[in-house]
């Protein structure tokens, strides 16, 4: 018998040895929304390792005048926390939250912002800010700042998201939208120069980039990413 996993009671009963098991068992919550987790469920736990991801930003739309050009900001990434958490401080059932990503502005409106990503109190991650629609048609040389990254949030260890990238117009022919921000487990939309929405993001928590119209064109932007909440169960 190896007695650093197992120990042999007075009763003359073979046990586990609390805390000495490691890794049994991975919670993933992927869909927006609201979870229980109850810890009663999991007589032999000892211990969760949370990860939260808070959700990307969306971005705004564009809509041009005949001859003009308009793009926008993207949309900012979600922070990210982590949490090791001893059972002893968890409540009998803990409220888990994955947030939904930003919803996609109309051809005239703002992105909207991520939500929030939690377990219970001990740990959370911020969602990402919305792209705003801040350019207007026109031909001049212009540009606008970029979407700042959501602010770290509550763990043992916490980051912010990734800024949303700026927005810049040459002429009545050439731009640039902004890049939508960088999450620690995704990766934000890339940015157009030419007609449409800007580009989706890939993985958790990351941005939208902004969208492009020219010459009359109008286009819808695109939605952020929603965020995620891992929970490794540690016996």
């Amino acid at each position: 018998m190896d007695d650093s996993y197992f120990n042999v009671g007075g009763d003359g009963r073979l046990t586990l040895i609390p805390g000495r098991q490691g890794l049994r068992q991975i919670l993933y919550f992927r869909e927006p929304g609201n979870y229980q987790f109850r810890k009663a469920d999991y007589p032999w736990l000892a211990r969760v390792l949370v990860v939260a991801q808070g959700a990307g930003g969306g971005a705004a739309g564009a809509r041009s005048n005949a001859g003009g050009l308009v793009a926008q900001p993207g949309g900012a990434g979600g922070g990210y926390s982590e949490a090791l958490i001893p059972v002893a401080a968890l409540g009998a059932t803990e409220t888990i939250v994955v947030g939904a990503g930003g919803a996609a502005g109309g051809a005239t409106t703002d992105g909207g912002s991520g939500g929030n990503s939690s377990f219970g109190g001990l740990c959370s991650a911020n969602g990402g800010g919305g792209g705003s629609a801040v350019m207007t048609s026109g031909t001049a040389p212009t540009s606008f700042s970029g979407t700042p990254g959501a602010f770290a949030g509550v763990g043992d260890y916490v980051q912010g998201g990734g800024a949303g990238g700026g927005a810049i117009r040459l002429s009545a022919g050439e731009g640039q939208s902004g890049a939508g921000g960088e999450s620690r487990l995704g990766h934000g939309g890339y940015q157009r120069a030419s007609t449409g929405a800007g580009g989706a993001p890939r993985g958790n928590g990351a941005g939208a980039a902004g969208a492009l119209a020219r010459d009359g064109d109008s286009t819808n932007g695109a939605p952020g990413a929603n965020g995620i909440v891992i929970v490794q169960l540690w016996g």
